[in-house]
């Protein structure tokens, strides 16, 4: 008996739709298993099943999640490539998922590869212009240096979204990368306004207020964190006003061999016994504490140090408080002997040489003599300037 060919189509449509139905439970069965797993932190039988699921359901509608899933027991496993692979393989099995895209730029995001994260996310925006997506398409554009694009997407947000404080955030990091750090406040401040647990925008306002030499806000972004219980953020944040904070002195420690309280007319002898001889000569030390580590090999080098009498012009400030100086009045070299950094101490010892006169009565006004030094802290920053001189009358300045 012949078989005709509409039944012989039903039957095949029907023996296809019983193995269709059958891979679907057999993917979502694989899938079921692999959640349980991942839950259970049993990550490599996660792995297993989700690539069952995944292999098994290339053409169900279970495919995709299953490969996600797949990506995910990777990154706990720190496999990143692997789990590359696997958002790629979830995105061949269906590339209009546009939250599959922006887990992709995820990573690439955090390899650094920002034109990488850029594609995706440019992708995911084409795939879903949300307010989410846009934000993470410019961060992308921040990251290489594309700042007017940057601008369009939080624009956008803003205008589609005004009561999101995403859309500041991401507007006041750009202006910030651009250095226009008094915006960058306004923008951060506006976001805080909107979502008072929006961490972060504490955070970039702090840099932003360190950027600009602000410490004494910055501090408060750093009190502000810690009251909210971001203490890392708020470690970060100190951190940084460490880095960007120009060095100063401190004061002069009180182990100097140098009696830089002491006055005009001076006797040098007065510095050190040795010195009541004629024509002697003393090597006297003055030790100064800094606020933070500098650079060693810039701290030693005798050139970027500075001895001479004050020139102040305040009251009082200048060397034999302005008055003239007598032929008997002693002569200190510019530039000292030598200099030892305590690293951790965070001082400087500089070395210099007093010489007595022929007749062995030279004098010395100590309080008016000035140590200064032009180099740089272990960041490569240079010295406060208002903070960059010590003299016994008037102190750091």
């Amino acid at each position: 008996m012949e078989i005709s060919n509409a039944v012989l189509a039903d039957s095949l449509f029907s023996a296809t739709l019983t193995q269709s139905n059958g891979l679907e439970s057999l993917t979502n069965a694989a899938l079921q298993r692999g959640i349980d797993a991942y839950t259970n932190q049993d990550y490599e039988t996660a792995v297993r099943e989700f690539k069952r699921a995944s292999g098994l359901g290339r053409s169900s509608t279970y495919g995709a999640d299953a490969a996600q899933y797949l990506a995910m027991a990777y990154l706990q496993m720190d496999d990143t490539e692997n789990a590359i692979k696997a958002y790629q393989s979830a995105l061949q099995i269906d590339p209009y998922r546009d939250d599959t895209r922006v887990k992709l730029g995820n990573i690439y995001f955090s390899q650094e590869k920002y034109d990488d994260a850029r594609g995706q996310y440019a992708e995911a925006v084409r795939l879903n212009p949300s307010t989410v997506n846009r934000y993470s398409l410019g961060q992308a554009y921040i990251e290489l240096g594309r700042y007017s694009e940057a601008e369009t997407q939080y624009d956008e947000i803003q205008r589609l979204a005004p009561q999101e404080a995403g859309g500041y955030l991401g507007m006041g990091q750009v202006y910030s990368r651009q250095g226009e750090h008094e915006e960058a406040i306004r923008q951060f401040q506006q976001a805080t306004s909107l979502d008072p647990d929006l961490y972060d925008a504490y955070s970039e306002m702090g840099y932003s207020y360190a950027d600009m030499g602000d410490m004494e806000n910055a501090q408060k972004m750093v009190d502000t964190l810690e009251g909210l219980e971001q203490t890392d953020l708020a470690d970060t944040l100190s951190r940084y006003m460490y880095k960007v904070d120009p060095p100063k002195m401190v004061y002069a420690a009180s182990s100097s061999s140098f009696p830089y309280p002491m006055g005009r007319g001076t006797p040098l002898a007065a510095l050190n016994s040795y010195l009541v001889n004629p024509n002697a000569s003393k090597t006297l030390s003055m030790t100064i504490q800094f606020d933070k580590q500098m650079d060693r090999d810039s701290i030693e080098n005798p050139i970027n140090w500075q001895i001479s009498r004050a020139v102040g012009q305040g009251p009082g400030q200048a060397y034999n408080f302005g008055l003239s100086v007598s032929p008997s009045e002693a002569n200190l070299a510019p530039i000292p002997n030598a200099v030892t950094w305590d690293a951790d101490n965070l001082t400087a010892t500089v070395y210099f040489t007093a010489t007595q006169n022929a007749a062995a009565n030279a004098t010395i006004d100590p309080a008016h003599i000035e140590f200064k030094f032009s180099g740089k802290d272990i960041y490569g920053l240079k010295m406060d300037p208002k903070f960059d001189q010590f003299t016994g009358f008037t102190g750091v300045f």
